[in-house]
């Protein structure tokens, strides 16, 4: 027997049938003698319904009364759940946020949990039901219900696997586990068994998408057994995310990310004086832009250099504006920008054993004719800043030369 807390996100209850579908699948891990804790998103396309009438009513609504109205969305979703899981059964139970006290600072739409009450949750388990939690939402020390932001309801599982100390934490999506590279992109993609924590946290923070960063921060801190599988098709493996020490075989790369929502903007020809990146950044942190890649060179001309960053495509515009008033301030040349520019990454914890990897993917890349704008590295990533137009061919290079098929 073992506890287990599985999540499954909107398009897995995105109608009846599907939510039908999901309760047998509950179901048979249940009668398999499991203890199941089920973490649910609001149905596919409910939360931004409620956005699109949140709008209709104020153009900028409070972020306390957004929390209490996004909120009901994991309230239908879970209830559903129940009934289908009873219809079939299978003895079940619903709880809000509140109502398990999962509790959270107060940053309305983006609030992070602080505890977990497990007190409700054990004694329902111990009844023999299915406890279905909410997932996205909380509350504060005052009673406010509070939404966690994008991701949420993966972070709500993991933080119940937690608190719960549950033998594994399911992540139900859309896709069966998480691959070497994207498969929309090099079909050869293969479907790994075995992620580890930290590669797993470069991947989701340089664009692969099957998971949000914060639920494998959680995972990683908490040591959290982390699977993904789909509930879409019977996939009883996907892959399992865990700590390094359970990964046997470290391969040198594991896998192969990308990010297309790349913006790359220089300052050419500003002073080269102690507290220069300082000028130029801060306005830029000022308004709320995240700034990703730094590259500093020195420019022909003696006592200039060159400062080049990168952006999220969407802030472009924005930071080109504040670029163009810190030239005026700093007497600089030019502002160059570009927004047709992508990342791509190779990760793998078996680099901090392995020399040459840089100088393959370079030599790969140098092959396919495709020039390197910036380069970023860490202890088990290397990234480089390329134009748009080369990602796909980039990324099947680099997936056969570094053999991620087999």
């Amino acid at each position: 027997m073992a506890l287990i807390v599985q999540k499954y996100g909107g398009t897995s209850v995105g109608s009846i049938e599907q939510i039908k579908a999901v309760a047998e699948k509950i179901k048979a891990f249940a009668d398999m003698g499991n203890k199941l804790v089920i973490s649910v998103s609001a149905m596919s396309g409910e939360t931004n319904r409620m956005n699109i009438l949140a709008q209709e009513i104020q153009d900028t609504p409070s972020l306390r009364e957004m929390d209490v109205l996004l909120s009901t969305g994991e309230q239908v979703s879970i209830s559903l759940l129940s009934m289908a899981l009873q219809q079939i059964g299978c003895d079940a139970i619903s709880y809000t946020g509140s109502q398990v006290r999962i509790t959270t600072d107060s940053e309305y739409g983006k609030a992070r949990i602080k505890s977990i009450d497990d007190q409700r949750i054990y004694t329902s388990l111990d009844e023999g039901k299915v406890v279905v939690i909410a997932g996205f939402q909380g509350i504060d020390e005052n009673g406010n219900i509070t939404t966690l932001g994008r991701g949420g309801s993966d972070t709500t599982a993991v933080a119940l696997a937690a608190a719960l100390k549950a033998d594994e934490c399911q992540i139900y999506t859309d896709v069966d586990g998480v691959y070497t590279t994207d498969p929309r992109i090099e079909p050869n993609a293969r479907k790994m068994k075995l992620v580890s924590y930290e590669e797993m946290l470069e991947m989701a923070s340089l664009g692969s998408k099957v998971l949000q960063i914060r639920s494998v921060e959680f995972a990683s801190k908490y040591k959290v057994p982390l699977r993904v599988l789909s509930s879409m098709i019977d996939n009883p493996t996907g892959t399992l995310i865990t700590s390094e020490e359970r990964i046997m075989e470290q391969a040198v790369i594991s896998g192969i990310a990308h990010n297309k929502n790349e913006a790359k903007l220089s300052l050419i020809g500003v002073p080269d004086e102690p507290g220069i990146a300082h000028k130029i950044l801060k306005p830029i942190s000022e308004a709320n832009i995240e700034v990703d890649m730094i590259v500093q060179s020195v420019s022909a001309r003696e006592g200039l250099t060159n400062f080049a960053f990168t952006v999220h495509r969407n802030d472009f515009n924005k930071a080109q504006d504040i670029l163009e008033k810190v030239r005026g301030d700093l007497n600089a040349k030019l502002v160059q920008s570009d927004d047709a520019v992508v990342k791509v990454s190779l990760v793998g914890i078996g680099m901090r054993s392995h020399a040459g990897i840089a100088t393959q993917m370079f030599e790969v890349l140098h092959r396919e004719n495709v020039n390197i704008q910036m380069i970023s590295t860490s202890e088990i990533k290397i990234s480089v800043v390329i134009n748009e137009k080369y990602l796909e061919l980039a990324v099947r290079s680099l997936h056969s030369a570094f053999n991620l098929s087999e």
